[in-house]
């Protein structure tokens, strides 16, 4: 079932509670709202943040300065108490090795029920309610949701063969996605706002509890290649098993953490031109030169030189869009196009020729282009490239991994970056293209679509 724009967020949890009336009209910006009243059911709790309100700028720079969450309760006035159980949230992480029977029968339950999609459209008309509504119906909604997208990945991850479903990184992913569901099962109906921000706090737990899935689904799948080699079995049996796997469990990773991440950053300072993670008028331009500087600093620290990169197109250009995921997918495009240039003219005693990034704007996408004469790819490697744990980096320069806000990732060396930045492209209806002259170079073009009206393309639909 797909609900409209106007119900999509009145989902409310087991209990059915949750409702929505007509959003108001455009033209109503959300920040306008961060001056309303709580609700009336938060009213204490709103005088007591207003006693604290000399102190609030100082402890909103921290909580800015602290990441996604920290700032839980400065904003609405819902009770400065539940940000010390965000504080400490995190003391006490669970990872179910054994499940208890009726937590069993829950996620069985759960992973037959119809996930629901949301749109980049939906989510800007959703920014235009009052900030407070906005948080509010948004908790209630993942409250119901993010449940039933954990239960489909346990049922995956459950039916993976033995070897690799019982190796001991893909176990522990179990554990934590075990332990979220039942934080969220065991979280009472969403009434208020206090509710609210005690359930963004559980969030906001679990959130950081998932930090590290991808290095140990990528681990758990090498050892588990390994074991098969070391048999005598032929990997390429299940190359196309683990492939699909990997696809749709790495592509619900990235709806959930977005949709997890979004409502969390509600709490958060109000930032300029911003609903939750969206930038409304996110610069393309800017953001592939910022990530163009991070590639060249980390190349030259490796190699000791870095290529010249130009950046050609329109800088004026604005979309709606999610910076920190169009940060991650060009810099794995122009650091794999600085390592090909490098380890193609890096003896040579001539400058290497330039990378290229061109960013073009069209009537149903914008296309940022990425150019190099780093000698290519054989015709033959060509579709190897979107195969997980698969490298051509002689030298490989560190993957980075937006959870972790852009640090060198742990997956260096895993060969994960352009499968997962092409499913980042296609999370909001684009795509990413490689087209190689062996001999010559490499065209990258990835495809942002600026309509918005596409659903997440859900588990199934890869």
């Amino acid at each position: 079932m797909r609900l409209p724009a106007a119900s999509l967020w009145a989902r409310g949890g087991p209990s059915g509670h949750g409702s929505l009336s007509t959003p108001p009209p455009a033209g109503v910006h959300s920040n306008s709202s961060r001056r309303r009243s709580p609700p009336a059911a938060a009213a204490a709790a709103a005088a007591a943040a207003a006693a604290a309100a000399a102190t609030t700028a100082t402890a909103a720079a921290a909580a800015q300065a602290a990441g996604p969450g920290a700032g839980l309760g400065l904003l609405t006035g819902w009770a400065a108490q539940p940000v010390q159980a965000a504080k400490h949230a995190g003391q006490s992480w669970r990872s179910y090795q054994t499940v208890p029977t009726s937590l069993q029968a829950d996620i069985e339950k759960s992973a037959h029920m119809k996930q629901t999609g949301v749109s980049m459209k939906h989510l800007l008309d959703f920014g235009m309610q009052p900030l407070e509504r906005q948080m509010l119906l948004s908790a209630r909604f993942l409250h119901a949701e993010i449940p039933i997208r954990l239960a489909h990945r346990l049922k995956d991850l459950s039916n993976l063969p033995d070897a690799l479903s019982n190796e001991p990184h893909v176990r522990r992913v179990k554990g934590w996605y075990t332990a979220s569901f039942a934080d969220f099962r065991s979280f009472p109906p969403i009434k208020d706002g206090v509710d609210c921000v005690k359930f963004t706090a559980m969030l906001s737990n679990a959130f950081r509890r998932h930090n590290n899935v991808v290095p140990a689904i990528a681990k758990g799948v090498e050892v588990y290649k390994r074991g098969l080699e070391r048999t005598g079995e032929s990997t390429e049996a299940r190359e196309s098993e683990i492939q699909h796997f990997l696809d749709t469990f790495f592509l619900s990773r990235i709806a959930i953490r977005f949709l997890a991440g979004h409502h969390i950053s509600m709490f958060d300072p109000p930032r300029l031109e911003h609903i939750g993670l969206v930038h409304t008028k996110c610069s393309p331009f800017q953001v592939a030169s910022d990530a163009v500087a991070e590639a060249r600093a980390i190349c030259f620290r490796e190699y000791g030189s870095a290529p010249q990169v130009k950046m050609l197109g329109n800088s004026e250009l604005t979309m709606a869009y999610v910076p920190s995921h169009l940060h991650h997918m060009v810099f794995e495009l122009v650091k794999n196009s600085l390592r090909a240039v490098q380890d193609r003219f890096g003896d040579s005693d001539a400058e290497p020729p330039a990378i290229q990034v061109v960013v073009a704007e069209g009537l149903e996408d914008v296309t940022i282009k990425v150019s190099d004469q780093g000698g290519g790819i054989p015709r033959s490697g060509l579709q190897r490239i979107w195969t997980y744990l698969y490298t051509t980096a002689k030298s490989p320069l560190p993957e980075v991994d937006i959870d972790t806000s852009n640090m060198p990732a742990v997956l260096a060396g895993y060969g994960c970056g352009l499968p997962l930045s092409r499913l980042y492209a296609r999370y909001f209806g684009g795509d990413l293209q490689i087209i190689s002259m062996e001999g010559y170079g490499t065209d990258a073009y990835l495809h942002l679509a600026r309509l918005g009206n596409d659903e997440e393309p859900l588990p199934g639909s890869v």
